[in-house]
């Protein structure tokens, strides 16, 4: 082989090397995206739900609109979590917590890692039943 002949294939070696590389890199991107679209979508169905609860009147087993002593159990049933407050599914696993009576957070953990590669995709939903906008949504990670 001559002298091009083997630059050209030391060449193509590497552009292959490269192009594998980016692939792989724009592949994990893509699917921390997705999963961390998933779970706010997810966070959003249930802060609706919760809305939904929160505005449906004791009697037809609702919230009340914030009637002072309904279970938390209540509202974890209505929208699907565990008596615990506890939800998972293929996007990532969930924890519903009451801050008051009108006061709920929901915290999602996705699949993937995140940004900073510390931890799995992460978004807190905060649902204030008396705000105008009840639902306020952080990404954490």
């Amino acid at each position: 082989m001559g002298t091009q002949q083997i630059l050209l294939v030391v060449l193509s070696v590497i552009i292959v090397g490269v192009a594998v590389a980016v692939g792989i890199t724009m592949f994990g991107t893509q699917a921390e995206n997705a999963n961390r679209q998933a779970v706010l979508g997810d966070l959003q169905n249930f802060g609706s739900s919760a809305m939904g609860f929160y505005k449906t009147p004791t009697g037809m087993g609702g919230g009340g609109s914030g009637t002072p002593g309904f279970a938390l159990a209540a509202l974890c049933k209505y929208i699907g979590f565990t008596t615990g407050g506890l939800y998972s599914n293929d996007n990532g696993g969930y924890t519903l917590t009451r801050t008051s009576a009108t006061v709920i957070k929901i915290v999602g953990l996705g699949t993937e890692v995140g940004q900073d590669g510390s931890g799995k995709v992460k978004a807190t939903l905060t649902v204030t039943a008396t705000n105008a906008s009840p639902l306020a949504t952080v990404i954490d990670n």
